[in-house]
């Protein structure tokens, strides 16, 4: 099988994971919601989620403080209880995004080694792909607190590299936003970027992926 639109078959492939295997807004913004109204703060919106989520969960509660006006100084305290309600409620309404399961058996079929790399910290990440069952095809999860570096550094892109042996050119990158693009780009790693996910609210074509596609099916 060769993945037309790319014009090579790659012997791993890297996945993001909120906006890009599955559209995870809404349980985020439940564990949020609940965290803010246990601090006692105002609650935010879905949208503002979708346009917050993808640099980590500091960064997340960081920009909820940015958007209130809240002071610094509460961003421990609420990034402790935003996530211990998220680990609790991981996965209420979050759905894998449509053509994901299809492109992963794919991959599979055609024995491609696969991994997925994400900002969120890895034990709700794990817990996240575990409830929707699409954990097992992965041989290596890397979340945003298993290295020193997170995605926009290509560090986490290096170690899947470094741990399946296999060469930047023999790999691609799937993500949705900026910091996938980056990483990719820094790590000299071929990057398809979706159209449906998280971009910090400008349009994925302003990163200049090489590739777009608005499913991962699109790529068979």
């Amino acid at each position: 099988m060769q993945f037309k639109k790319i014009g090579f078959t790659p012997k791993l492939v890297i996945f993001d994971l909120d906006g890009t295997l599955v559209d995870s807004a809404s349980d985020i913004q439940h564990a949020l919601n609940n965290a803010l109204s246990e601090l006692g703060l105002e609650s935010v919106t879905e949208y503002d989620v979708r346009r917050w989520v993808g640099r980590g969960a500091s960064r997340l509660v960081s920009c909820v403080l940015e958007a209130k006006h809240y002071r610094k100084e509460l961003h421990d305290d609420l990034l402790a209880v935003f996530m211990r309600h998220y680990q609790a409620e991981v996965c209420l309404n979050s759905q894998v995004y449509e053509g994901v399961a299809e492109f992963i058996a794919a991959c599979q079929k055609e024995n491609i080694k696969l991994a997925c790399v994400t900002n969120k910290p890895y034990a709700p990440a794990k817990d996240l792909l575990a409830a929707l069952n699409i954990l097992q095809p992965f041989q290596l999860l890397v979340g945003g607190d298993t290295l020193p570096h997170k995605k926009p550094h290509p560090e986490p892109f290096l170690h899947c590299l470094r741990y399946f042996e296999v060469s930047a050119k023999d790999t691609l990158v799937l993500g949705d936003s900026r910091n996938d693009v980056e990483a990719a780009l820094a790590a000299h790693i071929p990057c398809v970027a979706v159209s449906y996910g998280y971009n910090h609210g400008e349009p994925i074509e302003a990163c200049k992926p090489e590739w777009i596609v608005d499913s991962l099916v699109e790529l068979l």
